[in-house]
């Protein structure tokens, strides 16, 4: 069994991937990993952005890459915003069916309604996925929310769990609310985590809330971005911020879960982790086990405003 936590220091992780430019809101990272043990390969999907008022402002790529050793990663699909219509992009989710295919939950601005949606891609291989049989998993009407975004999924069993930070319903919504096409950025609402549940990869109900924002440092936001099976339970790396001053500035904080459905957070007082560089932020881990090692992969600030995606591994 692995230790409760790792213990490591983010700013001494590998770079595995740097920003276009040394400037602040160049950011690249939202990374999801998944390891094939049978073959040794490390697939990851992640986005690049831009700041706005920059050419392709804001996410504007998304990609999934492949790894032999998890450090040097070489892109094999990629997709840009404009394919989708959409103003943004954020975080996608690799899962393989169990049937030799994948499936690709990818995050972004729906061009109608200006809300965060969820849709699914299926292909043969990591290579092959085409935006144009993209369906829909999940919408701000099938949940009653006002945006659903940043999908991490896994399989137990029979059933696929898909996490997902969403904006909170609320009926004295300001009208003006969406007309930025980010509802996370404008402090609106809160963003707690939700969990939809599938026995087919492709139909999700919705469970609402298994996360809910705490009271202070994660008040606005609490984003499970992965975790790990440890000690008949479950081990959680959630994003938090205190307000929308912070939002793509989140602190990582940790949160455990007996049956993946109810979730508390062990860092109600404080992020566990945070950077001395920047603004302190290291966001979106991604907590892996391979080898009888942890493998965290994360975003993280810089002190010249740029975000870059950084990996450390610690012993179990």
């Amino acid at each position: 069994m692995a230790k409760p936590l790792p213990s490591f220091d983010p700013d001494d992780g590998v770079v595995v991937m740097a920003p276009e430019r040394d400037e602040p809101g160049y950011w690249v990272g939202c990374p999801a990993v998944l390891h094939e043990p049978e073959n040794g390969r490390f697939l990851l999907t992640y986005r690049q952005r831009r700041p706005r008022g920059a050419e392709a402002e804001r996410g504007w790529r998304c990609a999934v890459a492949t790894s032999v050793d998890g450090v040097r990663f070489t892109d094999v699909w990629s997709v840009h915003k404009d394919e989708l219509g959409t103003p943004s992009m954020e975080r996608f989710s690799l899962l393989p069916t169990g049937d030799g295919r994948y499936r690709l939950y990818m995050s972004y601005v729906d061009p109608t309604d200006n809300r965060w949606r969820i849709d699914v891609l299926t292909a043969d291989a990591p290579d092959r996925f085409d935006v144009a049989n993209a369906e829909p998993v999940l919408t701000a009407e099938s949940t009653g929310t006002e945006g659903v975004k940043d999908p991490y999924t896994m399989r137990v069993g029979p059933v696929t769990y898909l996490f997902a930070s969403y904006a909170e319903a609320r009926a004295d919504l300001p009208p003006e609310a969406h007309g930025s096409a980010d509802i996370y950025n404008v402090g609106a609402t809160t963003h707690p985590t939700g969990m939809a549940t599938s026995l087919d990869v492709r139909r999700f109900d919705w469970h609402g809330a298994v996360l809910r924002t705490g009271d202070g440092w994660d008040g606005y936001q609490a984003r499970l971005n992965s975790m790990v099976a440890i000690h008949g339970g479950y081990l959680g790396f959630y994003d938090g911020s205190a307000g929308h001053a912070e939002n793509y500035e989140e602190r990582c904080g940790v949160a455990v879960s007996h049956d993946l459905r109810h979730w508390s957070s062990l860092s109600p007082d404080g992020p566990w982790l945070t950077s001395r560089h920047g603004t302190g932020s290291v966001r979106y881990v991604d907590a892996l086990l391979v080898d009888g090692r942890w493998w965290l992969y994360y975003e993280r600030s810089r002190d010249d405003g740029a975000h870059e995606l950084r990996l450390a591994t610690a012993p179990t």
